[in-house]
Order: C-alpha cells, then sequence, then structure tokens
C-alpha cells in the first residue's frame, strides 16, 4: 500500500526530487485555459509574425489549454534547468556560439530528466495507473513561457524570454503536465 500524501506533501515532494535532478527552480499552476493569451497569440497569429513557422498555427485549441494535449491534466508543473557556463566562452580563438548549445542536446537530457521525475512520482504516489503524466521539451503546442509566468518563476521580457531576477535567463524550460492536483 502506497503512502496517502495530500497536495501540499506531493508538492514539497515533487520540488525536492526536481532539485535532486538538476531542475534549479520548479513552479506549479493550475492547468486551465489560457484565455487572455489565447487573445494575444490569436492576435500575434493573425498579423503574421510567426513568419514562416507555420506550425505555430496548428494546435491552437491545444496550446491554450494543457487538458485537451493530454487528456485529465491537473497541473502544470514548469521546471527551469540552468545553462549558463561562461567558461565555454572564455577561448578567444575559439568559434562562437550559443551556450545552451554546449554539450548534451538539451531536449533529450531534460526529456530524460522529466520521465525519471514522473516515473518517481509514480512510484511514490500510487503507480501508473494513479500517477498518469507527459513532459515536454520544445516537443508539444504548450505556451511554455506562459506557463513558467503563470506558476511565479519570472515575466516574459520584451525580448520574449522568460527573465527571473534570480535567475537571470540562461535557462531551459520544461513542462510536465500531471493528472494530481498540487
Amino acid at each position: 500500500m502506497q503512502p496517502n500524501y495530500d497536495k501540499t506533501q506531493r508538492t514539497h515532494q515533487l520540488r525536492a526530487w526536481a532539485a535532486e535532478l538538476g531542475f534549479m527552480a520548479v513552479g506549479i499552476a493550475r492547468a486551465e485555459e489560457l484565455t487572455e493569451e489565447a487573445r494575444r497569440l490569436e492576435l500575434w497569429l493573425s498579423q503574421g509574425r510567426q513568419g514562416k513557422m507555420q506550425y505555430l498555427e496548428n494546435h491552437f485549441d491545444k496550446r491554450i489549454d494543457p487538458r485537451k494535449l493530454v487528456e485529465g491534466t491537473r497541473s502544470v508543473v514548469s521546471l527551469v534547468f540552468n545553462y549558463y557556463n561562461p567558461e565555454k566562452q572564455s577561448d578567444a580563438e575559439a568559434p562562437k556560439i550559443a551556450m545552451y548549445a554546449y554539450g548534451r542536446d538539451y531536449h533529450l537530457l531534460l526529456r530524460d530528466r522529466l520521465n525519471t521525475l514522473l516515473q518517481r512520482a509514480q512510484s511514490e504516489w500510487g503507480g501508473e495507473q494513479i500517477v498518469q503524466g507527459r513532459g515536454f521539451v520544445d516537443s508539444a503546442p504548450i505556451l511554455e513561457r506562459q506557463w513558467a509566468q503563470r506558476a511565479g518563476l519570472g515575466w516574459q521580457g520584451k525580448n520574449t524570454l522568460l527573465l527571473s531576477k534570480k535567475r537571470g535567463s540562461y535557462f531551459f524550460l520544461a513542462e510536465l503536465l500531471l493528472n494530481q492536483e498540487l
């Protein structure tokens, strides 16, 4: 028999497990339709601001409501992973590339960590039948910056990046959609 934790205990556990996996911050928001953000996105798309990124027009309903992306979603867990590494930029002779491009492909790295986090929650909170979810790293129609902002992790700057007084802007965002209320 699995322990019966309340949502506050589960939230604390999830944050601790995420920290063990190297995430520098975790924010959680109740899954719902992003009504105001939907209006802004619709206007932005109607003005053609997506340029050649036509995929941004696809799955509008899922983009603004994670419950339509993963059925049963009750919580959107936004996670922040640091990629700041000034040592990689210190060689004056080396070609200059974006800091996030050093090392292993972040999509794979973070997806592995999200899967580990989900599996941990499943094993501690009652199994795969009870705890269901799905992790995403730039791989689904999710308004990740808006969810991270809603979860209290920062604000979207004029440069469109999520900014944080504590963490700056050198970080990746990842989302875990869970059927658990946190």
